[in-house]
C-alpha cells in the first residue's frame, strides 16, 4: 500500500460502507444465507460507544479496506474482562500489507485502554493464511478446543 493504513473506529456516518465488508467475511466462512437487514441489527450495537464492543475500521486512502469486531467478554477462570476480537477481515486485495497486523495492535491498544489483561480469538483449522500473521505478532496459540451446539 503506498500510504498507511489509518485504524479508527468505524463512525455512523460510514456504516453503511461496511456492511459490504460484513457480507464479505461472511461469505469467506462460507455463510449460506446472508441477509443484510440482520446483519445492520446486529453490528449496529457496536458503534461507539457501546456497551457490546466495538467495530474497528482500516481505512486506506480514505477507503474501509478491513475491520475488526471485538466483543467486550469475560474469563471466569482469571475473573476479569478481556476483549474477543471475534470477526477480522481484510479484502483481499489489501491482504499481505499490513492491515491486519494494523488491525491487531489496534484491538491490543484497545484492550490496554480498557485496562484488560488480554485480548482472545480464534480461526477456522484451514485458515493458514490468517495463521501465519497471527502466529507472527507473538501470540500464543491456545490448547483449548472450541466447541459449538445448534441449538
Amino acid at each position: 500500500m503506498s500510504a498507511e493504513v489509518e485504524i479508527a473506529p468505524i463512525a455512523v456516518g460510514e456504516f453503511e460502507r461496511l456492511l459490504p465488508l460484513i457480507a464479505a467475511y461472511q461469505r469467506f466462512y462460507e455463510v449460506e444465507e446472508i441477509d443484510e437487514g440482520r446483519n445492520r441489527a446486529f453490528f449496529r450495537r457496536f458503534l461507539a460507544p457501546s456497551e457490546d464492543g466495538l467495530l474497528l475500521g482500516a481505512r486506506h486512502d480514505g477507503r474501509l479496506v478491513g475491520y475488526a469486531c471485538l466483543y467486550w467478554h469475560f474469563s471466569s477462570l482469571e475473573a476479569c474482562e478481556s476483549v474477543l476480537m471475534n470477526d477480522l477481515f481484510v479484502e483481499e486485495s489489501a491482504r499481505g500489507r499490513g492491515v491486519g497486523r494494523a488491525l491487531i495492535e489496534a484491538t491490543a491498544d484497545v484492550a490496554r485502554e480498557r485496562g484488560v489483561p488480554f485480548v482472545e480469538w480464534s480461526t477456522a483449522p484451514d485458515n493458514h493464511t490468517a495463521q501465519r500473521l497471527y502466529d507472527s505478532t507473538g501470540t500464543q496459540r491456545s490448547e483449548w478446543f472450541s466447541y459449538e451446539l445448534r441449538v
